[in-house]
């Protein structure tokens, strides 16, 4: 075998101006996959170090750009029907408060007006998710919508499985769509009773590494949580289907927080799952059938903004409310994460808050599930320390829960992480809410985590070797965590 390639080698460098043809090819893939990546109008730094991998490393470079490298779905966006309601307009005259201006932010950048809740319920950790999922589910009459980036086929996900057959088989029209990454574990053979019950299926972004002229979507998944039964009650938040976030199975479950509501809000909801259903599937005709059965209106008392995110839309909405409503804040910003891989604007927003002299403080998890983003999260303590920005680290379990709350009056709950893959990447979903109830209750969780959060001190010991270099290190692949 290695004589033949030695003699493969030969052949081919015996062929006469061999390296100026080998130089004209990489010029001419440079040009074309440069103006490509340059056309795109990314961070110049991260566009530089695109080229500069991919003239060091022609072949390797070209497939992991195939894979990760940054991608604008506008054809994609232009395949995904916009059932959206037009944004309500939030009235330009006279003074305009925060709240007026969030509201505004979220509508325009989303496409979803502001919309309000009659009960909201916050289920902290798995089994007051699960709980009260299963009980919506056994009382659903018309149809259940569940979207999921992950559900394995163990107990938790046997349990739903059943409680979605069991609904099927009585009428109820059943509609499942999960994420093709996170739920790789899930076989079609799992899911054959529910689709004999007569219930329906659906991949979202399935990958294609066979077709080699099309790019892969692997780096753009649905990170999303939503469930919509009958158009009136929905479920959100950051809980997957899977034991390992169920703490009534695992005392190590992962620690976080989930959304029941009910309202008008759902029917947002319901708008958002539709789109990825119609996208997932390319067809409308749920669009169709939920027009003729939508339910009444149903308006509460709790200001609620819906916000959907992903990269078939370039305004980045969780994002820019993250630091919308940092900025905003009068008093405190308290934000926990389990990846905390922040952007230049987010970073600043929060140390610009500390500095004012706000009650700045992040919890993150002492180890998340990844080595990498654990090390890339602590690069950042030392900028936020100096800033006067209280880090705590939360340890007996893997801290899951993602939500900010800001002074006694905003919470934003929901599914995307501080990170650039959630704020740029993953299609997430985060819902923001302006009442003092939900803030306070929020309030309340923060601080009973930070009893077994230990603050991250400015004097630590932190050794070249394993601590220093290996985060300085996991910084340099922030933009692609």
């Amino acid at each position: 075998m290695l004589d033949a390639l030695r003699e493969a080698w030969q052949a081919f460098t015996a062929i006469p101006h061999v390296h100026l043809y080998v130089f004209a090819i990489w010029i001419a893939y440079m040009v074309w996959l440069g103006g490509w990546i340059v056309l795109q109008k990314r961070e110049p730094v991260a566009t530089l170090s695109w080229l500069l991998g991919l003239a060091a490393l022609p072949v390797v470079g070209l497939l992991v750009y195939q894979v990760f490298g940054p991608q604008k779905i506008k054809r994609h966006r232009l395949r995904r029907s916009r059932s959206r309601m037009p944004a309500e307009q939030v009235d330009g005259n006279g003074d305009r408060d925060e709240s007026a201006e969030l509201s505004q932010l979220g509508a325009t950048s989303t496409g979803l007006p502001p919309s309000t809740a009659r009960s909201v319920r916050l289920l902290v950790d798995g089994a007051a998710k699960y709980e009260a999922l299963l009980e919506a589910i056994r009382g659903a009459r018309e149809h259940i919508h569940l979207e999921y980036y992950i559900c394995e086929p163990d107990s938790t996900g046997n349990s739903l499985l059943d409680a979605l057959v069991e609904r099927a088989r009585a009428g109820v029209k059943v509609r499942l769509l999960l994420d093709a990454v996170g739920s790789s574990r899930a076989t079609k053979r799992f899911f054959a009773p529910l689709l004999e019950a007569g219930g329906e299926f659906a991949w979202f972004h399935p990958a294609r590494f066979g077709r080699i002229w099309t790019r892969t979507w692997v780096n753009m998944r649905t990170h999303r949580k939503i469930v919509v039964i009958d158009g009136r009650l929905g479920f959100t938040g950051g809980i997957n289907i899977t034991d390992e976030e169920n703490d009534a199975l695992r005392d190590d479950a992962y620690r976080d927080l989930h959304l029941r509501i009910e309202g008008d809000a759902v029917r947002l909801l319901q708008v958002v799952f539709v789109e990825d259903w119609m996208y997932a599937t390319q067809s409308r005709a749920l669009l169709a059938e939920l027009k003729r059965d939508l339910p009444g209106r149903q308006p509460g008392p709790i200001p609620t903004q819906v916000l959907p995110s992903g990269p078939d839309s370039p305004w980045e909405s969780i994002h820019r409310m993250h630091v919308s409503a940092i900025h905003a804040a009068n008093r405190r910003v308290w934000l926990s994460t389990p990846y905390f891989v922040p952007s230049d604007a987010a970073l600043m927003a929060l140390t610009s808050s500390a500095l004012a002299g706000l009650d700045v403080r992040l919890m993150v998890p002492r180890r998340s599930d990844s080595l990498l983003v654990t090390l890339a999260a602590r690069s950042y303590f030392d900028d936020l320390l100096a800033a006067g920005v209280k880090v705590y680290e939360y340890g007996p379990r893997m801290l899951h829960t993602k939500a900010l709350l800001v002074d006694d009056e905003f919470a934003l709950i929901g599914s995307a992480n501080f990170d650039h893959r959630s704020f740029r990447l993953n299609f997430e979903l985060s819902v923001l809410f302006h009442d003092a109830q939900i803030a306070g209750e929020l309030a309340q969780l923060f601080e009973h985590d930070l009893a077994s959060a230990p603050r991250v001190r400015d004097d630590r010991e932190r050794p070249l070797w394993s601590a220093r270099l290996p985060e300085a290190l996991a910084r340099l692949g922030s933009p692609l965590l």
